[in-house]
């Protein structure tokens, strides 16, 4: 583990692994979340993992939002507390996405 704990500078995963084998309106959801989730706060974190993607609010690792890929669908859940659990969402198109980032935008800003 790199000095940060869970936080490495080498995360061997990239990004672009987790749209292999989606879907067009797939891959156009999960890029348009990445981008909105970024643009939340400059203390966003993002790490890739082998199966699911996590974003957390700095270095302490409170992640708020884990998405994981299908070939049709994101399933995202959002985290607003370390004792609350994750509540999951399932995104197959753009009014749920549009629907679920007040409930991301709550996450980030109470975890």
């Amino acid at each position: 583990m790199g000095k940060f704990g869970l936080f490495s500078d080498k995360s061997s995963i990239p990004f672009e692994s987790h749209l292999d084998g989606l879907e067009d309106q797939t891959k156009t959801l999960l890029l348009h979340l990445r981008k909105f989730v970024k643009s939340l706060g400059e203390n966003v974190v993002e790490e890739v993992r082998p199966h699911r993607v996590v974003y957390a609010k700095s270095l302490t690792f409170r992640y708020f939002l884990d998405i994981r890929t299908r070939k049709d669908s994101l399933i995202v859940s959002t985290r607003r507390s370390r004792k609350e659990q994750p509540v999951e969402h399932t995104v197959k198109d753009m009014q749920e996405m549009d629907n679920i980032k007040p409930k991301i935008s709550e996450a980030y800003a109470n975890i």
